[in-house]
């Protein structure tokens, strides 16, 4: 197959790309062009996305079989290029998020699960619902949190950042809330899986590990990543409601029970995760925080102490 990858050369797109090259496709990057191609030879085309104009013209002559929009976060962003590629393409697969489902009380979620129309995530769900009225031969993934070398958000690192400096760990409440964390090589996994599947057309997918973990858990299974004892970890708990850190944030994921089923993915796509939480975290801290070198680096632990300074 021919296929578009919008990104592309940060992180999700990296994996993406470096197994879609390796089982023989053809791939071709739109982006704005800061970054190398992750896989020498791959075509890159430079733009902006949210310039329909651009984006028009730059496809003008190009034609491929799936697309995958790694990085639309507004409905505006995707529905120029699904309008471009419209009755072209054989796939379009959106990466989606599972940040867009409502507070249950009901754990963990499904896909069929309401959606919360305040979230910060709104635009995935309505970029959703207009590709399943749009005509095409669609599917969505919903992540929870990724992580894995190349994150450029700060989940695991945060917790690498104060256990290699023997420093405690703040933790929200009691540290028994339970998220879920998937490593971005199987999130990719799964995203290749869907290619000529006529079983995913139309369908929404959970992905993330196949298990899921306290906080306090999370923070222990980073240690051990990180070769210490989890047993002599202090981790420090707090009442979040009693701080006010304005725009920034205390603790890496939101304070709640987060998780969702990946079992429906399992069955249509023939996927499994390759990384249980452990061998994962191993896999970020040695090939991403060690060999980046953030271990040495300077970090600002301004908001641990005023934690710490209150309990």
């Amino acid at each position: 197959m021919r296929i578009l990858i919008m990104g592309g050369t940060r992180f999700i797109g990296v994996y993406l790309t470096k197994i879609l090259v390796e089982r023989g496709h053809e791939v071709v990057l739109f982006n704005r062009g800061n970054n190398p191609a992750p896989v020498a030879g791959v075509k890159q085309i430079q733009g902006d996305r949210t310039d329909a104009a651009q984006l028009t013209e730059k496809f003008a002559s190009e034609s491929f079989d799936a697309i995958f929009d790694n990085n639309g976060r507004e409905l505006s962003d995707t529905q120029p290029l699904a309008e471009i590629f419209k009755d072209k393409i054989k796939h379009f697969v959106y990466v989606s998020s599972a940040g867009v489902y409502l507070k249950s009380d009901q754990m963990p979620h499904l896909e069929g699960d309401l959606v919360d129309p305040k979230s910060r995530h709104k635009g995935k769900f309505q970029t959703e619902e207009y590709l399943a009225q749009a005509g095409l031969p669609w599917t969505s993934i919903r992540p929870t949190y990724i992580y894995g070398p190349q994150n450029y958000n700060d989940l695991e690192a945060w917790f690498f950042d104060r256990i290699v400096r023997d420093r405690p760990i703040p933790i929200p409440g009691n540290g028994l809330h339970i998220t879920q964390f998937g490593h971005v090589k199987d999130l990719a996994s799964a995203m290749a899986a869907v290619l000529g599947n006529e079983r995913a057309i139309g369908e929404i997918y959970n992905i993330s590990g196949d298990r899921y973990v306290t906080f306090d858990g999370l923070a222990r299974t980073c240690a051990a990543a990180a070769g210490k004892s989890p047993d002599d970890l202090k981790l420090v708990h707090y009442d979040p409601k009693k701080f006010d850190f304005g725009k920034r944030k205390g603790f890496p994921v939101r304070v709640q029970h987060f998780f969702a089923d990946i079992h429906k993915a399992m069955e249509h796509l023939n996927w499994k995760p390759e990384y249980d939480l452990l061998s994962g975290l191993k896999d970020s801290f040695q090939n991403d925080y060690l060999a980046s070198g953030r271990h040495q680096a300077e970090i600002d632990f301004s908001i641990d102490e005023e934690i710490l300074a209150a309990v």
